[in-house]
């Protein structure tokens, strides 16, 4: 199904109530979910967290298809893009995103994902999508020394053990940067639902082949009943809600507009993190922070022009 074209600033102010309203849950939601990730992974391997989180997903969203109106399975010409999106959010963001939060923290892998509003621009940047700028470049910079202090203030030797998990957390926000700019034209053809729906599906599909090696049923019936209720949040919460209400915003206004509401989470996940798993505010977190924050509000300020039609693959048959 069709939505309408992504407006400016002056669309109808009901419509943009609605769309940041939506970001706002969807920002909270997300915020948890760091949270949810390391409590469930105290008692159960990062993979396993991962695998049960998609198989409860795959599941809500295949009772969302065969319940809501209209086609069931995507068109012939669209299964190359679905499996696309669907690794790229699902085995390929996820595996590295849980992987290097074992090993980092809640508030580190945050404030790694405020870099992907910045993704996003200099993804469209190097298609020819938007115009570069000194706001833009100078944005760029300090994000970069925002990064180096996060991930290096502490100094080497202390910082050794977490390098790697953050540095993999960065490898899934390069994955959720080209989910979300490949997704928006495919999602203003088929609609949110449908295309997060379709998309988590083949997700799910494709982790059913790691099922032997880090499913764990055992493990899992002998976690606790918060480590339950964790991973019970990120398969509906964080994969289903957050994840439809993401693809809602991206087919009403710019990837942009919508990547920079991310920004919010690293404050909201420390604090969070402060409050509920004792973890210290040190002082590369409020710097790097500050930095990072900063840098991705400086390029996604700068003018950017409308995004393209979207590929005549993507488009249904008249």
């Amino acid at each position: 199904m069709g939505t309408a074209p992504a407006g400016p600033l002056n669309s109808s102010t009901p419509s943009l109530r609605g769309v940041y309203a939506a970001l706002l849950i969807q920002v909270l939601i997300s915020a948890g979910t760091y949270l949810a990730a390391k409590r469930a992974m105290a008692e159960l391997p990062p993979l396993t967290v991962v695998f049960w989180r998609f198989m409860l997903s795959g599941l809500v969203f295949v009772a969302l298809l065969a319940l809501v109106p209209g086609p069931k399975l995507p068109p012939r010409h669209a299964w190359g893009r679905i499996l696309f999106l669907g690794l790229m959010a699902g085995p390929v963001n996820q595996l590295f995103f849980f992987t290097g939060l074992s090993r980092s923290t809640a508030a580190h892998g945050a404030l790694l994902y405020s870099l992907m509003p910045l993704g996003v621009y200099v993804l469209s940047l190097a298609r020819g999508q938007e115009r570069a700028s000194s706001r833009t470049l100078a944005g760029i910079a300090v994000a970069f020394v925002g990064v180096v202090v996060l991930l290096l203030g502490r100094g080497l030797a202390e910082a050794r053990g977490s390098l790697m998990g953050d540095l993999l957390i960065l490898c899934a926000v390069m994955a959720w940067v080209v989910y979300t700019t490949e997704g928006k034209p495919f999602v203003a053809i088929h609609g949110p639902l449908r295309a997060t729906a379709w998309c988590m599906t083949m997700a799910t599909v494709m982790m059913l082949p790691f099922a032997p090696f880090v499913a764990n049923p055992e493990a899992l019936v002998a976690t606790s009943t918060l480590a339950k209720g964790c991973i019970v949040y990120l398969g509906l919460l964080t994969s289903v809600v957050a994840y439809v209400l993401w693809y809602y915003a991206l087919s009403k206004v710019s990837a942009s507009k919508v990547a920079i509401f991310s920004n919010l989470q690293p404050a909201a996940t420390a604090l969070a993190a402060w409050a509920l798993l004792d973890e210290a505010l040190h002082w590369e977190i409020a710097v790097g922070g500050v930095l990072v924050l900063a840098g991705v509000r400086l390029t996604q300020t700068a003018v950017t022009r409308p995004p393209p039609l979207a590929p005549a693959a993507d488009r249904p048959a008249t």
